[in-house]
């Protein structure tokens, strides 16, 4: 029957969901399709059974592939180009004729998820950090800000130079050189998909079920229902203002003159992904890694065996009632296999049967003149038996289903897993489910991973100790424990470098750190006071054993070239600073005293740690602080200590190179660097996230929270969007308590008394993700601290 879409072919390739999909414009009635298995294919018409050939595999992405478009021809490449956007923030451009990049975009902080193309090279692209960005060949040519969540949507229409974004803010904005010239409100939740129509409407597909049509002016012409979950892809057939649409009921659904003619079921849960060919065919993409192309022309048609294939696959799928369009079910009350005589009064339409014991759905196809069993109803009475030692979970069996809390007064999320899935897939997919901040995916993956295991979520000491005192002091020669160090490393061996207890610890120049030791904050009157934030002044890393340092310093200056090694009088030198810093001398280090400071912490990598430690400690003192940090040197101070922030590099340099930089925020001489550095400090910093080194985690905390202070001080928006973005980044990997109190304190510190830094904490999601602090039992100071923090949210 003409007008009715069945199955062209089937193309088996990717091996994880297929997330994206667009024509291509060569080879001719080609397409492209990209997938969270790192890859993206270019396919051509051709091969066997009129379906489509792989041309070649594209990669470039370090993490999944999200969304993908094409860049019109141009005289340099008259074949169009195909950019590809990922989870790693970057967006790949290759040439059809490449599997690997002509080159990469870098400039987005989270997931690109979408991407579309004007003229003359124009790319627009979407992303989770809220943004989207406008680029030009390999340049950002501007930023897009105003959308308070992810941008999951964008596209550039064909005249006036308008661009729309689509968020799961709810909203969607059309923008004009680079400013909001309009909001569109309507959708209920997440806008998920655009699409263009003409030049002055377009329309928009959301998690909310619902597709509405619109005109460019604000105007919101009509509202499409027939989806009964969200709704991922929204494309619109060649010269026509027909469309299609996928989503999460597992559906395929065309549009033609404002109404659902036709419903196409896929054997996987989420069609993530469609788009037109000119010649009118539909591609989708979809959770089980299958790409399937359906036509109208009888020519192209699978043949009567594929078609029968696809049939028997659907209908060995099993349908969860509560994610499908077929309502609570009780199967005492469903009629037999006789109900499958009368015929379906339109295409697409569902009937329930019971047979035996269990329930089957049936779509009535008004080309076959028959119902065509799409599925097994599972959660059902009667539809399904337990297996022992498994969880049943919408009617499929789990190894593990937990129940996440996001916050208190919110529902709580089931997260089912077996032992065998991808837990980063899992909380990935679980992410997007519930519609909640994408910036939770290592938070949740690493909770399945820790549950899985047998282990406590948070099972990490919560009592700090700093590693150059106490129990949990700088042992460098370990060999358990995030901590350790490589054997090798010059640490090890009889005269290893070991830090005195608490007891022979330097005292604070400023008294008694209120984050450590016997001054640390502890609650207990009936009514807690804020005494959290906003924090006045920095805090610095004052405790030390001068005599460990200085022999650790003699011992590794026998390792060291004749050149760099030091005299006897330089090591005289470098003890009489040390006594003057730490003992708060009223002497003052000379020149020559801190020539040889600088000359040791130029020693190689592998033995400058006790250089390190004695400027970390130096740098407190004004003399000290005045050489390095005074505009004279302050670059090639500051340079000098970035280089120990490789994530490659050794963890003892980048300790101390962070403890170092904190200290530096003693002075205005040392604000004014860390400041007028911030960008380069804090995107260096920021890698070490993920070294698992909780002392490095305290250090980098503690970084931040000096930020927040100076930044509360200047009341700095753009500095405080970035610091609080850093906050949440380092929230999703950091398990360590003390290192989650100085970020808590240093998030208090930023939103106090400033509606707008509340605003943007609110929109990064950074009330959902410390919410689970306020139970934390001990130390009491995170739970009392995080309590302040969430009033204000």
């Amino acid at each position: 029957m003409a007008g009715t879409y069945r199955l062209r072919c089937s193309l088996a390739g990717h091996e994880l969901d297929v997330r994206g999909l667009s024509c291509g414009l060569f080879p001719p009635d080609g397409f492209v399709s990209v997938s969270r298995d790192r890859t993206a294919r270019l396919w051509a018409p051709g091969g066997i059974n009129r379906g489509f050939t792989e041309v070649h595999c594209m990669t470039g992405h370090s993490n999944f592939v999200s969304c993908v478009c094409i860049i019109p021809p141009s005289d340099l490449y008259p074949r169009g180009l195909i950019a590809t956007g990922g989870n790693d923030h970057n967006i790949c451009i290759f040439t059809v004729d490449s599997p690997t990049p002509l080159y990469v975009l870098k400039g987005h902080k989270n997931t690109v998820c979408s991407l579309s193309s004007g003229k003359f090279g124009t790319l627009l692209s979407g992303s989770w950090d809220t943004a989207a960005k406008v680029w030009l060949n390999d340049k950002c040519m501007m930023t897009l800000q105003g959308h308070t969540a992810a941008v999951w949507a964008v596209k550039i229409l064909p005249e006036q130079g308008l661009m729309l974004t689509g968020s799961a803010d709810k909203t969607i904005k059309l923008w004009k050189a680079g400013r909001c010239e309009r909001t569109f409100t309507g959708h209920e939740d997440c806008v998920r998909g655009l699409a263009i129509l003409s030049e002055t409407e377009f329309l928009s597909c959301a998690n909310d079920a619902s597709i509405r049509r619109w005109q460019v002016s604000g105007e919101c012409l009509q509202v499409y229902y027939g989806h009964t979950n969200y709704i991922y892809s929204i494309s619109v057939f060649p010269q026509s203002k027909d469309f299609v649409t996928t989503g999460e009921d597992r559906t395929l659904r065309i549009w033609k003159q404002g109404e659902c003619a036709q419903t196409i079921r896929l054997p996987a849960q989420s069609v993530w992904c469609c788009c037109v060919l000119d010649n009118g065919d539909i591609v989708v993409g979809a959770s089980d890694g299958i790409i399937r192309i359906f036509t109208e022309s009888l020519e192209r048609t699978a043949s009567a065996d594929e078609i029968q294939a696809f049939e028997n696959e659907l209908s060995q799928a099993t349908i969860d009632p509560k994610t499908g369009d077929l309502g609570d079910i009780n199967a005492d009350d469903l009629p037999g296999r006789e109900h499958l005589n009368d015929p379906g009064t339109r295409d697409g339409q569902t009937r329930l049967i019971k047979d035996g014991g269990k329930v089957e759905a049936y779509q009535w196809s008004v080309m076959e003149g028959r119902w065509v069993k799409i599925g097994d109803v599972v959660g059902s009475a009667g539809a399904t038996q337990q297996t022992p030692g498994r969880v049943l979970y919408e009617g499929k069996e789990y190894d593990f289903v937990f129940t996440i809390d996001v916050n208190e007064s919110g529902p709580s999320y089931k997260l089912p897993y077996n032992m065998n899935d991808d837990p980063w897939l899992t909380a990935y997919n679980f992410l997007q489910k519930n519609d909640l901040n994408p910036m939770f995916l290592d938070q949740v993956a690493k909770f399945i991973i820790d549950n899985t295991k047998g282990q406590t979520l948070g099972n990490t000491n919560t009592e700090f100790s700093d590693p150059f005192t106490g129990a949990g002091r700088y042992v460098p020669g370990s060999s358990s424990g995030s901590d350790a160090v490589p054997a090798a490393d010059p640490f090890t061996g009889a005269g290893r470098y070991v830090p005195g207890s608490a007891s022979n610890a330097v005292a604070s120049l400023s008294g008694v750190d209120p984050f450590t030791g016997n001054g640390a904050y502890h609650s207990g009157a009936a009514k807690a006071e804020n005494i959290y934030f906003p924090k006045k002044e920095a805090v610095t890393f004052d405790q030390a054993n001068p005599t460990q340092i200085l022999g650790k310093l003699k011992e590794l200056n026998g390792s060291v070239s004749d050149e760099q090694k030091l005299t006897e009088d330089d090591l005289i030198l470098l003890e009489k600073i040390l006594s003057i810093t730490c003992n708060s001398s009223a002497e003052t280090p000379t020149a020559q005293q801190l020539q040889v400071l600088w000359k040791a912490v130029n020693w190689p990598e592998d033995v400058v740690f006790p250089a390190l430690d004695i400027l970390r400690l130096s740098i407190r003192h004004p003399r000290v602080h005045e050489n390095f940090c005074s505009e004279k040197d302050s670059i090639q101070f500051s340079s000098h200590l970035l280089k120990f922030l490789n994530p490659k590099g050794k963890q003892a340099n980048q300790l101390l190179a962070l403890r170092t930089l904190c200290n530096c925020f003693v002075s205005q001489a040392g604000q004014k660097l860390m400041m007028s550095q911030r960008d380069t400090i804090m995107s260096q910093a920021i890698e070490l996230k993920l070294c698992g080194n909780k002392n490095i985690h305290v250090a980098l905390a503690t970084l931040t929270l000096n930020y927040a202070v100076c930044l509360h001080k200047i009341n700095n928006i753009e500095g405080k969007a970035q610091c609080l973005s850093v906050i949440s980044t380092i929230m999703e990997v950091v398990q360590d308590l003390e290192a989650i109190f100085r970020l808590l304190v240093a998030l208090g510190t930023l939103i106090s008394d400033d509606t707008n830094a509340v605003q943007l904490a609110k929109s990064l999601g950074v009330d959902s993700q410390i919410k689970k602090y306020a139970s934390v039992s001990e130390p009491a100071k995170v739970n009392e601290c995080c309590r302040f923090v969430l009033n204000l949210l």
